[in-house]
């Protein structure tokens, strides 16, 4: 392309503020850094070698955000529905507000798979297609019991402050392996969830690795993808006018020592061209056949998934699904309804999808998590009594596949659910658990940031050995 001569001219002896300070004394370190930030913001998501040999390629995290209750889903307690409707015998059973007696579980719990591992009925069709390929953590801890800070932690591995996300993290780490979709996307329907887009954020890492969002309550793919389509432009005037706007940004990015902001404008402009095909199949869960369409369901989250696995099997990175927006498993009152209505949504899609994966020879390769925030507490709360209030002392998440260990339950609450008592797993641990199945040493994955080497762990973290097949 030929650009006007005023563009082609490095002659220009004209600096702006950010120029000149970054061409002196207090741009020493920008000029330093530029060499890695440059080869860096070239193709941020081009695929890199783990540091070791790993078990899963992709991640697919399940958030039920809200926290659903441990003791209603796959942690039965018997003792707690004994002593139904009467006080715990429980020291320091701490909780945010005031509650009351006990509260057994409404649902039943049967043993399946070979393994026997119990799952409530609210799960059951789960359960009957996988329960030999779940990782049960049942000695799950967070920090506080507050929606906002465990979210944060649990997915981007610090309570408080701005750090990048899980997912943001993992494409830093291993890149994608279709550079004409995201590498890491989110799905939430109905709008963003609770702290928005501070769940997938890139904090401090280049923007490129910034989880893109999608409103999956929409069908149509014009919607579920804004501007995915440009109704006046051709595909290749649509490159040309590209091709110019990508020059300038170049010249652009030169002069401002690689500044990471447009860095991640250039390469979304490029993500956003080549996702106008890609992306249009990919979604278009109608090229399904008609049997697998109707084993997922017609529900949202059969909707969801079913996009998520062929987004898959075209090399997107890290998918994280959503119950919703809000949060819809905070079910401080009507617990039995609610929590059955929420199960019902996720119960035949997920076990159509882990299924579905199985049969494909994803699943070996594919780690699937499934969770919330923290859980609930073992008693009812005031004043309706039929709700569980928060609890980040012990709760359930799951893993499936990827190499996690199948048909096992991790770890143990006490007699009642409320508090992790053998084997805990702290967010940390699991954050190190599963970059290591991804192939990842978590303490060698940094990013120098402030004069630190970052990582997602922090200064904590252990790979649960236990949690591997």
């Amino acid at each position: 392309m030929n650009l006007p001569s005023s563009i082609n001219s490095t002659d220009s002896c004209v600096f702006s503020r950010r120029e000149f300070l970054s061409r002196t004394g207090t741009g020493f370190g920008m000029l330093a850094l530029a060499g890695v930030a440059g080869a860096e913001s070239e193709r941020p998501l081009s695929p890199k070698s783990p540091h070791f040999a790993p078990k899963a390629k992709r991640v697919v995290h399940l958030f039920m955000n809200g926290g659903p209750s441990q003791v209603d889903t796959f942690d039965p307690k018997p003792m707690l529905t004994k002593l139904h409707g009467q006080p715990l015998p429980v020291n320091n059973l701490r909780t945010e507000r005031r509650t009351g007696h006990a509260m057994g579980s409404p649902y039943s719990f049967k043993q399946y798979g070979q393994s026997g591992l119990p799952v409530s009925e609210i799960f059951a069709k789960t359960a009957a297609a996988a329960a030999d390929e779940l990782c049960v953590i049942r000695s799950m801890q967070a920090e506080v019991p507050n929606h906002e800070p465990s979210l944060m932690l649990m997915n981007c591995g610090n309570a408080q402050l701005p750090r990048p996300s899980f997912g943001s993290w993992v494409n830093y780490g291993l890149g994608t392996e279709n550079e004409n979709l995201p590498g890491f996307i989110v799905m939430c329907p109905g709008g963003y969830p609770i702290v928005a887009t501070r769940n997938w954020r890139s904090a401090f890492l280049p923007g490129a690795y910034q989880g893109t969002y999608l409103d999956t309550k929409h069908t149509d793919i014009t919607k579920l993808i804004a501007n995915i389509r440009n109704s006046r432009l051709s595909p290749a005037d649509q490159r040309r006018q590209l091709d110019l706007v990508q020059a300038l940004n170049a010249r652009h990015l030169k002069e401002r020592a690689a500044d990471p902001q447009l860095e991640a404008r250039i390469q979304t402009f490029e993500l956003a061209y080549r996702m106008q095909t890609e992306a249009a199949d990919a979604f278009d869960i109608n090229k399904e056949p008609k049997h697998i369409r109707e084993a997922y369901g017609s529900g949202t989250h059969g909707r969801q998934l079913l996009m998520t696995r062929r987004l898959l099997e075209r090399g997107v990175r890290f998918i994280q699904l959503w119950s919703g927006n809000g949060q819809p498993w905070d079910n401080h009152d009507g617990l039995e309804k609610n929590h059955r209505k929420l199960a019902g949504e996720w119960d035949q899609p997920l076990a159509a999808f882990l299924t579905d994966l199985r049969q494909r020879g994803l699943l070996e390769t594919t780690l699937v998590q499934w969770g919330g925030e923290f859980g609930r507490t073992p008693v009812a709360e005031y004043p309706q009594l039929n709700g569980r209030d928060h609890n980040h002392y012990g709760f359930t998440c799951w893993l499936a596949g990827g190499g996690a260990r199948g048909g096992y339950a991790h770890g143990a609450t006490d007699e009642f659910g409320f508090r992790a008592v053998d084997k805990p797993v702290s967010v940390h641990d699991l954050h190190a658990t599963m970059l290591h199945l991804l192939g990842m040493d978590h303490e060698r994955l940094t990013y120098r940031f402030a004069g630190l080497d970052m990582r997602l762990t922090g200064v904590a973290g252990n790979v649960v050995k236990e949690l591997l097949d």
